[in-house]
């Protein structure tokens, strides 16, 4: 006996009954897909705008470094002071008055050794809440207009010889304000030159 045949209206059969149902879902799969993706570029895209120094006004600002001294004659093992003194002779506020010291290390061309720095002076205590991520640079933050800043590094001296210790004082940290003498002679920056000897301090002879 021959089964009845299923017909429906319109002439389609039952799998095509669902294909507009299937085809809402897709599309709708597919808008929640586009969305996702646009989203996703806009956060990426506020984060490349978002530059390190995005906030770090542009300029030249005035200063005065009233003091920098490094004693001239060290001894192995002794302990010495760094002193950098810089006031604000701008009418406007410094940024970020940073100051980077070079020198406290040497370099040695050589392949074999896995850190080619070698210390002339350890660090014992440098500025006191002025670390940054930028090597050998320190910042104590905004300095209003006419009001001075000290910065004090605590070096022991584990190497002898003859050495020049260099310093430069920045108004940021990304390069767009900088720091330059008030009195027009360019950069604000000074080195200094150190002989350590190897005689300990109370054995040298006059």
């Amino acid at each position: 006996m021959a089964l009845p045949r299923t017909t429906v209206r319109g002439g389609r059969s039952p799998a095509g009954m669902f294909s507009p149902l299937l085809r809402r879902r897709a599309t709708s799969r597919a808008g929640v897909l586009a969305g996702t993706l646009a989203a996703v570029v806009l956060v990426l895209g506020a984060c490349g705008a978002d530059r390190q120094d995005e906030n770090e006004p542009e300029g030249t600002y005035k200063v005065d470094v009233v003091t920098a001294s490094f004693p001239g004659r060290q001894h192995l093992a002794d302990e010495a002071i760094l002193k950098i003194e810089v006031q604000n002779r701008d009418s406007r506020d410094i940024p970020n008055l940073a100051v980077t010291v070079d020198g406290f290390g040497q370099r040695r061309d050589d392949a074999t050794l896995s850190d080619p720095e070698r210390p002339v002076w350890i660090l014992n205590e440098g500025p006191r809440n002025a670390n940054s991520a930028i090597t050998n640079t320190w910042n104590v933050g905004a300095v209003p207009s006419g009001e001075t800043r000290t910065l004090n590094w605590k070096v022991t001296a584990v190497r002898s010889g003859t050495y020049s210790v260099r310093y430069r004082v920045s108004a940021g940290l990304d390069g767009k304000a900088v720091a330059e003498a008030f009195d027009g002679s360019g950069s604000a920056k000074g080195s200094f030159i150190a002989r350590v000897t190897r005689a300990p301090h109370s054995l040298e002879r006059n």
